[in-house]
């Protein structure tokens, strides 16, 4: 009876924080309660909580911090270098001749800078940069905006401070060749889906309407050298070779084990199918975004000790990839929609379908290499 009250309080409050989360209310405030209410119906001893739940976390996310200021400021030296700006200009020129080939170059640059480049500041710059060129070669608004984002949301698959951020609520996974191999592929199936997309949109794009986007100042042209241009993946290349560790962490939910598997899935097969089905849920920092309620539903599955932890990231990093591929709460997507004078609804029409078909085929990759 106890273990059946446990449990309905345990949903009841999960349900709760998902709410909270998809209205948008702060995070760090909804997460400090459910500890402290997960503490309690957990009857987690005092001792233990102050040092597992409320201080070893925080401390140890200071790494992780570091990591977003450095993406971020990476993401600024690119813009700020003429590096970013030189590359784009150089994708500009074909498209007078070759809009479609542009476009695809655009998307390919994208993805390049944000291997490593990190932060809303980051896409802003790179935003301001590369919108008026696709808006000037034709691509339709809501067409670029999409392109923009999912370009983006490719990268974050091998982008460092992302994963660090998502590598704390799965303390057994390292950022190592196991992960890096599903990562470069779930980037190359993302990058094919959004190939598809630009071409499904190839008439639209040659079709298009030129518009040409007055700044507000004069921009000043930097000439670099073509060899700069292998700086953006160099961070990612050194993770790779040169072994540079990531951020671990933890989160204790081994009371709650006995409750939880009795309701999950043991099957991988069945999970991948469940998540492949309800992916949008990533959508509004929902309980399959790790950026939102996400968080608790991976402490439940990491908690319960059913599953290897590389798998249970992929499982749920894939959905909220999508949801920052395409979801309006992503804040450069935000920016993104504004800048274009886009609306929400527009945004979710364009980009939705098309994240959801790399989210399923990425679910499959996670299956087989994870």
């Amino acid at each position: 009876m106890g273990s059946a009250l446990t449990g309905i309080l345990l949903a009841v409050t999960f349900i709760i924080f998902v709410l909270y989360a998809m209205k948008g209310g702060n995070l760090t405030v909804g997460f400090f309660v459910m500890a402290i209410l997960w503490t309690i119906i957990g009857m987690v001893p005092f001792n233990t909580a102050v040092k597992e739940i409320f201080t070893e976390p925080v401390l140890n996310y200071g790494k992780t911090a570091a990591y977003i200021i450095f993406g971020s400021w990476f993401g600024r030296v690119l813009v700020d270098t003429g590096i970013a700006g030189s590359i784009s200009r150089r994708t500009e020129k074909v498209g007078k001749k070759s809009p479609v080939l542009a476009t695809i170059l655009i998307a390919l640059v994208i993805a390049l800078i944000f291997t490593s480049s990190y932060g809303v500041g980051s896409a802003i710059a790179v935003g301001v940069i590369l919108f008026p060129i696709m808006f000037s070669i034709g691509v339709p608004k809501n067409i670029a905006v999409s392109i923009f984002t999912i370009a983006i949301g490719s990268a974050m698959y091998v982008n460092n401070v992302l994963f660090v951020q998502f590598q704390v609520f799965f303390p057994k996974v390292e950022w190592g060749p196991h992960y890096q191999r599903f990562g470069f592929v779930a980037m190359g199936v993302q990058l094919v889906i959004l190939l598809l997309f630009i071409l499904f949109n190839s008439k639209k794009i040659r079709n298009g309407k030129p518009e040409i986007v007055e700044s507000s100042k004069e921009e000043e042209v930097v000439e670099v050298p073509v060899w700069t241009y292998v700086l953006p993946v160099l961070p990612v290349a050194l993770s790779i070779f040169a072994k540079w560790d990531a951020v671990p962490a933890l989160h204790a939910m081994s009371g709650f084990t006995s409750v939880f598997q009795e309701i999950i899935p043991n099957s991988k097969l069945v999970l991948i199918i469940i998540v492949a089905i309800i992916a949008p849920l990533s959508y509004f920092r929902g309980p399959l975004m790790l950026y939102g309620a996400g968080a608790a539903t991976a402490a439940i599955l990491v908690g319960t000790g059913m599953f290897d932890q590389y798998f249970l990231y992929g499982l749920l990093v894939v959905p909220s990839m999508m949801g920052v591929s395409a979801c309006i709460t992503q804040s450069w997507n935000l920016w993104s929609v504004q800048y274009a004078g886009l609306d929400t609804k527009t945004f979710l029409l364009t980009g939705m379908p098309w994240a959801w078909a790399a989210t399923v085929l990425n679910l499959i990759a996670a299956y087989i290499l994870l």
